[in-house]
């Protein structure tokens, strides 16, 4: 599979697994919600507080292994490098990720931001640097 390839099946599906790195150094993996953006970035909405978020702040290496609900036998794992987008400044990212994951806008904007101030949500940014899987 070659690279454009598996940036177009990335895109075409939103569930996956994030593989992170804990302070003992095993990984950890966490089931989200994600889009691949048409500026080649990874973006996922994440809380504060969670142990994916406190992981890539230590260890900025993330790995999102891309699953098709139809078949879960073909994947495209992205590896790269995690940075976080916080505060206000998220805010029209963060509906951004919420549109084109649900394919929909959100019925009242105004919740939608309180929540995602309520539960001190970030973006979560990777920057792919690795790409390779196997779509059957």
């Amino acid at each position: 599979m070659d690279e454009e390839q598996a940036r177009a099946y990335a895109r075409r599906n939103h569930r996956g697994v994030l593989a992170t790195i804990r302070k003992d150094g095993r990984p950890q993996l966490s089931s989200v919600a994600y889009l691949l953006d048409d500026d080649g970035r990874v973006k996922i909405s994440v809380t504060e507080d969670r142990a994916k978020t406190k992981n890539l702040r230590r260890d900025p290496r993330a790995s999102l292994q891309c699953l098709d609900d139809e078949n879960w036998f073909s994947y495209v794992v992205l590896e790269g490098t995690a940075s976080f987008i916080a505060g206000e400044e998220a805010l029209p990212a963060l509906r951004q990720v919420y549109r084109a994951i649900r394919g929909a806008d959100h019925p009242n904007w105004q919740e939608f931001d309180a929540a995602m101030r309520n539960e001190r949500r970030v973006l979560l940014v990777i920057q792919p640097e690795r790409l390779y899987g196997m779509v059957r």
